[in-house]
């Protein structure tokens, strides 16, 4: 069964999911969800992170961050077209290389991740500088990708501090 994207964000044209550009973009059609598409999208980027990390280590979790952000250029271009929009929620393609990014340099803790969680969210609505730059002024995919991960470098080294100096 398709989901109607198109109910779940009425504000402009949702394409549908069996379009690959679009499933990739949305990551497998959780930028679909209701509510926070952003929110979701980093959840759902969790268990990948840890399955990487558990099984092949940080390294991997860099490759697969970078292998994240290329193709996510191309998945967010291709959802912007179909959808004539900018930007649009659904598209967490972005959320999901920020997550990794935040999470390489600690281990596959439960404790961690959910910090992670948390520090990758605020720091991708809040924007801080260069993200916010980013979010304004480059265009297209890359634009779509690069805020997230620029704030990742805020989340990511605060939590990596946080474990460095063994706060929790």
């Amino acid at each position: 069964m398709e989901m109607n994207p198109s109910k779940m964000h009425p504000k402009f044209a949702n394409p549908k999911l069996s379009h690959p550009s679009v499933f990739v973009a949305t990551w497998f059609g959780v930028g679909y969800l209701p509510k926070a598409p952003g929110t979701w999208g980093s959840f759902a980027a969790l268990p990948f992170a840890w399955l990487i990390m558990e099984t092949l280590g940080p390294w991997y979790l860099l490759l697969a961050s970078v292998a994240i952000f290329v193709v996510g250029i191309w998945a967010a271009k291709g959802f912007m077209k179909l959808s004539n929009s900018h930007d649009p929620g659904p598209v967490v393609i972005d959320e999901v290389a920020g997550q990794w990014l935040t999470l390489i340099l600690v281990p596959a803790d439960i404790v961690y991740y959910a910090l992670g969680f948390a520090l990758f969210r605020l720091a991708d609505i809040f924007k801080p500088w260069p993200a916010c730059w980013a979010d304004r002024r480059v265009g297209g995919g890359l634009g779509v990708m690069l805020d997230d991960i620029l704030a990742s470098f805020y989340s990511g080294g605060l939590l990596y501090a946080i474990y460095h100096m063994e706060i929790i």
